[in-house]
């Protein structure tokens, strides 16, 4: 199974190219596409998270690896349905209305994506209503808000608002993050998550999506 630990090991120093080339190989071998994935890249990127929490590794290493990644998660993407592998869970993530700072958002969505979770990211400065249509439309179980001013965080309470309004709040849960956001400002905004990092954000959605 080396060339698998390989992939895991390339990625983790984000070797994009090398990964590429060993996950095309491995293919080639008619290894399993679910192990692939499983084995090499999620398990490669599972490693980085875990490393990131604990502050061993900092946001460049988790650029390049998710980079690597995504590198060999395309060469994979074709190959999935055929091989009935689906994503663990569906998820929506944003950083919300008035606020146009992006990188806690895309950590948190790499994170997500290195746990095996379809992310769908509608970038920043999205409305309320933009969330609650698209977890409707594409049947997504997580709503993600990120912010990073305190004059925006008062938006995620309006996304809560929203999904009630449309009916969907007892199907979609809504997790929020940032900077100025805490677990006591989730839990009186009446959303149902709050992690303080981008690697605790990919545990708790998976967590919730197998529970779903």
């Amino acid at each position: 199974m080396s060339i698998l630990n390989d992939i895991s090991e390339n990625l983790q120093k984000g070797k994009a190219k090398v990964v590429k080339e060993l996950v095309q190989q491995a293919i080639d071998e008619g290894y399993p596409v679910k192990e692939i994935l499983e084995e090499g890249l999620l398990s490669g990127m599972s490693v980085i998270g875990e490393k990131f929490k604990n502050n061993e590794v900092f946001v460049p290493e988790v650029l390049v690896a998710a980079r690597a990644m995504n590198m060999g998660a395309n060469l994979l993407k074709p190959l999935m349905a055929d091989a009935g592998v689906e994503a663990s869970g569906k998820v929506c993530i944003g950083t919300v209305k008035g606020d146009l700072h992006d990188i806690g958002k895309n950590l948190v969505k790499m994170m997500m994506e290195g746990k095996g979770l379809e992310v769908i990211d509608l970038g920043t400065d999205v409305s309320p209503e933009k969330y609650v249509e698209t977890a409707q439309q594409e049947g997504c179980q997580i709503i993600c808000c990120s912010a990073l001013l305190t004059t925006t965080m008062g938006v995620m309470e309006e996304v809560v608002k929203q999904a009630e309004a449309a009916g969907i709040r007892d199907k979609v849960k809504i997790m929020v993050g940032g900077a100025p956001v805490t677990d006591a400002f989730c839990k009186q905004i009446g959303a149902d998550i709050y992690t303080p990092d981008a690697a605790s954000a990919a545990d708790a959605a998976v967590a919730m999506c197998k529970g779903a």
